[in-house]
């Protein structure tokens, strides 16, 4: 079958990742869609099982901090467009180890970006890449008001400082060499297939295992969430309708202080798993508050809703009580991941191809 468009996903085994994926093959069979990942800790094909075997739809294993690997891959597959959400996510770990943020974030970025560059450089307007970011790097906000799209940015962790060069490095590349790109930059995302070191997926396993619920300070930290689904959705709307050079902020416009958040959790699981109103809460301890930790985000989504016509689909209260059945009904799923054992499965599938 001859596609219509042969677009490259980076971290399309990761939680994000794999719900554009599954949007895109599922409602593009005109595209082929090929997922490139490292399978890192983050990375799960089993994520992906649904789609595996559809034709539109194939997988590479590739570190985008191999420049030579990256560039030839561009080469042979002759990608129209890239999608590129492959990166270190988890500020925590930042912390411990910004390096790794580094190579990842921004070299890899790069890498990228110049391989687009060459394999496209003769038809630049026929190819589009979208870079996609996230709101932490505008650094942090009072009480009152939100980011928008012209927003300074004033990142305050390796995480952050990271993606804000990459952001940085893809506005480049648009204005020296004539690259089509876009970026977006998206608020808290929740929902099925995330990695259990986030605080929801975290928290409900907690609950269910009767473990601690580590909060951060008092707790009063604000974030503005948005259901993984609905993210997906703006991923494709602002692919396919935005201008070039512009950047797009989606967001729920659902904003959370986390022991609000977390107190939600507890009643939804408490009455999930017939327990005693309360039961869950008496769960929470209250441990020192990390480094540079940001004290509210919030994100202005108005441009997405007015130019291109996304409105987010869920509120908090629906989209928990869906996240919290997901988790509940996919036990095994859970128990791979807190295992290891879900790093298996890249070697029993694919060493059968």
């Amino acid at each position: 079958m001859s596609y219509r468009k042969k677009i490259l996903v980076t971290g399309g085994a990761g939680f994000i990742g794999s719900h554009v994926i599954r949007l895109f093959v599922n409602k593009y069979p005109d595209y082929q869609i090929v997922n490139l990942d490292l399978l890192t800790y983050a990375g799960n094909l089993a994520n992906l099982t649904d789609v595996e075997n559809m034709p539109n739809y194939s997988f590479v294993k590739m570190d985008i901090v191999d420049a030579e690997a990256i560039t030839e891959l561009f080469q042979k597959e002759q990608f129209t467009d890239v999608i590129h959400l492959a990166a270190e996510s988890h500020v925590d770990r930042s912390i411990t180890n910004p390096t790794e943020f580094v190579m990842t974030n921004v070299i890899g970025t790069v890498n990228l970006l110049n391989a687009a560059k060459f394999i496209w450089k003769d038809n630049m307007e026929a190819h589009r890449f979208y870079h996609v970011s996230t709101d932490e790097v505008y650094g942090s906000l009072g009480e009152t008001g939100m980011f928008t799209e012209t927003t300074a940015y004033d990142p305050h962790s390796p995480y952050s400082a990271s993606k804000a060069s990459s952001d940085h490095f893809v506005r480049a590349y648009h204005d020296t060499f004539g690259l089509q790109t876009v970026i977006s930059n998206c608020s808290n995302n929740y929902g099925s297939f995330q990695f259990p070191e986030k605080l929801l997926p975290l928290f409900i396993n907690n609950i269910k295992t009767n473990k601690p619920l580590p909060v951060y300070g008092k707790g009063e930290n604000i974030r503005d969430w948005l259901w993984v689904e609905d993210h997906a959705r703006a991923i494709d709307v602002i692919f396919h309708k935005a201008e070039t050079g512009t950047t797009y902020n989606i967001g729920g416009h659902n904003e959370w202080t986390n022991i609000d958040l977390i107190k939600l959790l507890c009643k939804v699981m408490d009455k999930k798993l017939s327990r005693a109103e309360g039961e869950s809460e008496k769960l929470i301890s209250y441990v020192k508050d990390r480094a540079g930790h940001d004290l509210r985000y919030a994100i202005d989504s108005t441009k997405l809703q007015k130019d291109l016509g996304w409105t987010p689909s869920l509120q908090f209260e629906e989209g928990i009580k869906k996240t919290v059945d997901w988790y509940l009904e996919n036990a095994e799923w859970l128990d791979n991941i807190t295992s290891g054992d879900y790093q298996k499965y890249y070697e029993e599938q694919y060493s059968k191809r």
